[in-house]
């Protein structure tokens, strides 16, 4: 008896075995060396200040197109792509700079004005910076996780890069836990803000806080669920349960997190309680029969429907506060103490020093965890282990200093100005306005993707659809998301979820 479409679809994203660490590592480089691109191009000849339709087709090609083409029809050749975006920008790099009007410093003030001007140098230097950087590394992310949403649907998206059963590593895999990484690293501007107000929120507000924050998220999970069980749509069941989605363990976060206010601030810095929840969480899981009631147990209750998603959360716990602890180490102008750097360790260097640091710190262990035979342990997204808390760490902070060392190669002096709107100025000149755009609505858009994804799998048979087929619709979709983002940008609409 032939299987029906929804069965078939439901196991061409099943018992999927992943795809090499270095394979990811070297098609999520695209990223970056595509913004390296944007960069020179920028720097060196002005290209995207009069953002015209060339400026904004050019910049759509390098920063939507360029991951699209990475993780489908570039897929076997990763290599190949990076180099097509660094040769050329090595070249223009070493090109006869176009000559520009400089823009003026800011005035020196008198000095019967000196302590005023003293004044004003304090206040921008304890404000927190614009990063251009983090606004490519966050936008990156956000583009590549909306492509792969709807392109995983599609044979010209490799089964290697869909999200595995059970255990090892894939692009999909990297794609969720680099969100979760991402929201904990802007996280860490409110703390930071607070700290340098001087102004401490209690226990109750700040989960009062973390409970609002919640609902949004809360809603939209609702809202996918019933969309999905109304539609009878396609669902892989052991990624997160019968009922449980991402929406419902990103709602999960900000309380979990809010509560760890009632820690002392002598206890310890975020990056060792992050370390500290996953160790103890991988010890329940190698102790108990925690793991093999996630793998093997029936789905008889509710809990037990949807037991990947409820345990999980503490791993996920562990990766937002990996994120959010990176984030009060590079987000302000000087190291936080909140911080304390790197696993309590102050390593007074160049953000882009210590974010490699940071990358070689959480790859060590890492490497220690998988090879250390005594140990045994393997990635598995579908736990959220230890190993996989250490794999996204490592990897983040590894996109985080490249995208950080090609805007010191491109942009030096970026956060030199004394003057706040010349800094502003200076900082929205070296960002794509794209991945701004991406950045800034980043939760909006992927609730649009989910919709359009859900949308098309309707209308298409994803499943036999030819390479050129799928590539058109790919296309389409991720042009139409960037419109609607940059709509959005450009009307100076955000929407706080």
């Amino acid at each position: 008896m032939a299987q029906s479409y929804k069965s078939l679809k439901e196991d061409f994203v099943s018992n999927l075995s992943g795809s090499g660490m270095s394979e990811i590592n070297w098609v999520t480089a695209v990223a970056p060396a595509a913004v390296l691109l944007w960069s020179v191009l920028q720097s060196r000849h002005d290209f995207f200040s009069d953002y015209n339709l060339l400026a904004f087709v050019t910049d759509f090609l390098l920063n939507v197109a360029a991951i699209l083409s990475a993780i489908t029809v570039y897929s076997s050749s990763p290599v190949i792509l990076n180099f097509l975006f660094v040769s050329p920008a090595v070249c223009l790099y070493f090109l006869r700079r176009r000559s520009r009007t400089r823009q003026k410093r800011p005035a020196q003030a008198p000095s019967a004005n000196g302590q005023a001007s003293a004044h004003k140098d304090q206040d921008i230097r304890s404000t927190l910076p614009e990063r251009p950087f983090i606004t490519h590394y966050r936008g990156s992310m956000m583009v590549v996780t909306c492509l792969a949403i709807l392109a995983v649907d599609f044979r010209v998206f490799p089964r290697r890069f869909a999200k595995v059963e059970t255990w090892g590593t894939s692009l999909m895999d990297m794609g969720v836990g680099s969100f979760v990484f991402s929201a904990g690293l802007v996280s860490a501007r409110p703390i930071l803000k607070a700290q340098g107000a001087d102004r401490q929120s209690s226990v109750g507000a700040s989960l009062k806080a973390a409970f609002r924050h919640s609902l949004p998220l809360l809603a939209l999970g609702l809202i996918r669920l019933y969309s999905i069980k109304g539609l009878d749509y396609a669902e892989h069941v052991s990624e997160y349960g019968v009922h449980w989605n991402f929406f419902f363990t990103l709602a999960l976060l900000p309380p979990l997190v809010g509560s760890l206010q009632i820690l002392p601030t002598w206890f310890a810095s975020v990056d060792i309680i992050a370390l500290l929840v996953s160790c103890i969480f991988q010890s329940v899981l190698d102790s108990t029969s925690v793991t093999a009631y996630i793998l093997t147990a029936p789905r008889f209750s509710l809990v037990s429907q949807n037991r990947e998603g409820l345990i999980s959360i503490w791993g996920y716990l562990s990766i937002f506060l990996a994120g959010q602890a990176v984030g009060l180490d590079i987000l302000p102008r000087t190291g936080s103490e909140l911080s304390r750097s790197i696993f309590g360790l102050h390593m007074d260097r160049p953000y882009t020093v210590r974010l490699f640091m940071w990358s070689v710190w959480y790859s060590m262990l890492l490497f220690l965890a998988v090879s250390y035979k005594a140990l045994g342990l393997q990635v598995s997204r579908r736990l959220a282990n230890l190993p996989y808390v250490l794999w996204v760490s490592a990897f983040n902070c590894t996109q985080l200093a490249l995208f950080s060392a090609v805007e010191i190669l491109a942009f030096p002096g970026l956060y030199s100005p004394l003057d706040k709107k010349l800094e502003s100025q200076r900082s929205k000149h070296a960002t794509s306005q794209i991945l701004a755009a991406f950045n800034r609505n980043g939760l909006a858009i992927f609730l649009l993707a989910n919709l359009l994804t859900g949308l098309v799998n309707l209308a298409t048979d994803t499943l036999h659809a030819g390479q050129g087929r799928a590539m058109a619709t790919l296309f389409a979709y991720a042009s139409m998301l960037t419109i609607v983002a940059m709509s959005m940008h450009w009307k100076n609409i955000a929407l706080k979820m």
